[in-house]
């Protein structure tokens, strides 16, 4: 198009996006306040992002000429997650259009083996793994690491897909078909204390900006619930932000990336020596990383001066980063399909709870597990708005 030349990219622009699910849709909802165009491309059709998008583009990922008739009608191009074959990247590429975050860093991102590998040699904390591509090499893998330890798929999992965990006594053959018998990284357990995490920005041009470190709970593996910010000693929160940076740098990053942690007890560290200046707490490990919004950054569309979805916006368009001042202590909750066993959830309930935001993603179906949607609480602490944010999600079932 006639504007791919020109950074940043003004209002009136049309972003193109592959993946069509909820982050997509919420990138949407932040395009048409900002006044941007946004084209979604996806094999699936009314889909959460297309419902919003000014178009709607179903075709398969590896429809070289859809690939490349989509990439002609849009000025800059992004991701919503990061399962898209990193060839679409290229075929962009080709076209001159700028896309950001980069295919070789969807290239990492998309399979555990390139990324754990990634960011062993940026130099970041890592879980020891060991990667397996056949039954006898988990053997191998197990007498390395020890047990307890996770198997997981190196391809194509999340929200707890994919992984099994792998105890004294279990049958490692079984665990390896389990999963399909294809290529494993086994992780270490972990010992943790709590699970965080941080969505970070960074512009074309270098300029850096992180939100809070925040922690998140899950529940059957899947996020539950998301405390901003997250209640932990500065220099944990300071250690969070110079690995996001250094990680954020290491990639050339432009674009949103979101860190999770390990944070570890501090017993397990305390007797550890630190580098002579060093203001490392030695208490953080990175679990996994995602070059996109998060869920667990889901929380700054109300309680931040800018939302996630604005920062991917900012960065794809040339933009530098936006302030990522927190504005008020806040709770994100998921709502899964779950909530649906006994009908429609009490809409009504939820709709009258004070400083409660619902956010639904348009999905058709609900599943059990299935991310429908979610709702934020901002209060004056934390605690007040998890307590509000609980009540008011156990109001929406029905018995």
């Amino acid at each position: 198009m006639a504007l791919a030349r020109r950074s940043p990219l003004p209002p009136g622009s049309t972003i193109g996006v592959f993946g069509s699910g909820q982050l997509g849709r919420m990138l949407a909802m932040e395009a048409r306040r900002m006044g941007y165009r946004l084209h979604t491309y996806s094999p699936e059709s009314n889909s959460p992002t297309g419902q919003i998008a000014d178009l709607e583009f179903a075709a398969a990922y590896d429809d070289r000429a859809a690939v490349r008739t989509f990439a002609k009608g849009v000025d800059a191009l992004t991701f919503e997650f990061e399962n898209v074959p990193s060839l679409v990247a290229e075929i962009a590429a080709e076209e001159g259009v700028s896309v950001r975050p980069s295919g070789a860093i969807l290239h990492a991102a998309q399979n555990r083996r390139r990324e754990k590998s990634m960011l062993r040699q940026a130099g970041l904390p890592v879980t020891p793994f060991h990667f397996v591509k056949d039954a006898a090499e988990l053997e191998e893998a197990v007498q390395e690491i020890g047990c307890p330890a996770i198997l997981k798929t190196a391809a194509f999992g999340y929200d707890g897909k994919g992984q099994t965990r792998i105890e004294h006594g279990v049958s490692l053959s079984a665990a390896w078909k389990s999963l399909g018998g294809q290529p494993c990284v086994l992780e270490a357990h972990v010992d943790f204390e709590r699970e965080l995490s941080m969505v970070a920005a960074r512009g074309a041009h270098g300029d850096f900006a992180a939100y809070p470190l925040v922690e998140n709970r899950h529940v059957n593996h899947i996020l539950d619930v998301t405390v901003a910010p997250a209640a932990v000693e500065p220099a944990v929160a300071g250690e969070a932000e110079r690995l996001a940076r250094r990680l954020c740098e290491h990639l050339d990053l432009a674009g949103v990336l979101c860190i999770e942690f390990f944070l570890l007890p501090k017993s397990r560290v305390d007797g550890d020596e630190q580098s002579s200046g060093s203001a490392a707490t030695g208490r953080l490990l990175i679990n996994e990383i995602a070059p996109r919004p998060h869920n667990s950054g889901h929380w700054t569309i109300e309680g931040a001066v800018t939302s996630q979805f604005e920062q991917q916006l900012r960065t794809v368009s040339g933009l530098g980063p936006g302030s990522t001042e927190i504005l008020r202590p806040a709770a994100m909750l998921n709502l899964l399909g779950d909530l649906w066993h006994n009908g429609e959830p009490d809409w009504q309930a939820l709709l009258t709870v004070p400083g409660a935001k619902l956010h639904l993603y348009g999905k058709h179906e609900p599943r059990p597990g299935r991310k429908m949607g979610h709702l934020t609480v901002t209060a004056e602490t934390t605690e007040a708005a998890l307590a509000t944010g609980l009540a008011a999600r156990a109001a929406l079932k029905r018995h």
